[in-house]
């Protein structure tokens, strides 16, 4: 049965943004330098107070629709092991674009709390296509490999639309209710933008259950309308260098983000 990581609320999960790995179009570094530079960002948000940390594959665009390359799991699989035993916080994977089965084996493997899957149920139209619902897979494979993982789930993904437009909350019902999600991410539009006050009330009335996850947007200026009914939040771009996705983690903005909750 999936065990929930996180007690508090709300909770705060940093993400790991990886650079570009082994057989990505950008790749330019050595998996020692991946893995190191992975570990100090993970460390920095244990150090300023975060409940968590994910790790993605950030830097592979463009991503693969589906299923991801052998090379891009061993990578993300060695990335997540060493942030695993780097930081004491519950550790998680997103293996971009939609791959929720490599998600699944890469925490069997490096012995994960979590993973996020963008698009569990239903179907939506983003730059990489069309992606599917995979709970057929993910929940097959987390009963056989690791049944105590937790999949935190997108509805109205960001960088994507519905393939067919529902309310949010229906979507919401569903991932639950017939994809077995233990948590409901919100996004906004695109990487670092909030998603809607609104939506999220919606949806966490539609969901009493399971708590409903800020996935995008996050920062020390928005806490309070985006933490209203929000049970936490993922969250990189607002905590980095000069809030660039891309750049090492601020220190000062990790710090300040943890104390706006009111830690």
């Amino acid at each position: 049965m999936a065990v929930f990581p996180f007690d508090r609320r709300p909770f705060l999960v940093g993400v790991v943004h990886l650079p570009a790995l082994p057989g990505a179009p950008r790749h330019a570094s050595t998996m020692s330098a991946i893995v190191a530079r992975a570990v100090e960002d993970a460390t920095a948000y244990a150090a300023a107070g975060f409940d968590g940390v994910i790790v993605e594959n950030f830097g592979d665009a463009p991503f693969h629709p589906g299923a991801v390359p052998a090379e891009t799991i061993a990578a993300l699989a060695v990335a997540c092991r060493a942030v695993r035993e780097a930081v004491a916080l519950p550790v998680g994977a997103n293996c971009l674009r939609n791959d929720g089965a490599a998600a699944v084996a890469i925490a069997a493997a490096a012995e994960l709390a979590f993973i996020r899957v963008n698009v569990l149920t239903g179907a939506a139209v983003a730059d990489q296509g069309l992606l599917t619902g995979c709970a057929h897979d993910v929940m097959r494979l987390r009963a056989r490999l690791r049944p105590s993982l937790a999949v935190f789930a997108d509805v109205h993904v960001k960088h994507a639309a519905p393939l067919a437009e529902r309310p949010i909350e229906e979507e919401a019902r569903d991932a639950v209710e017939r994809g077995h999600a233990d948590a409901i991410v919100l996004s906004g539009s695109r990487t670092g933008s909030a998603p809607d006050p609104a939506a999220i009330g919606r949806v966490a009335d539609a969901v009493p259950h399971v708590p409903v996850v800020v996935g995008s947007g996050l920062a020390a200026s928005n806490v309070s309308k985006l933490l209203a009914r929000a049970g936490g939040a993922i969250v990189g771009t607002s905590v980095k260098l000069g809030g660039v996705t891309e750049a090492p983690v601020d220190a000062a903005r990790a710090a300040a983000l943890v104390r706006a909750i009111g830690r």
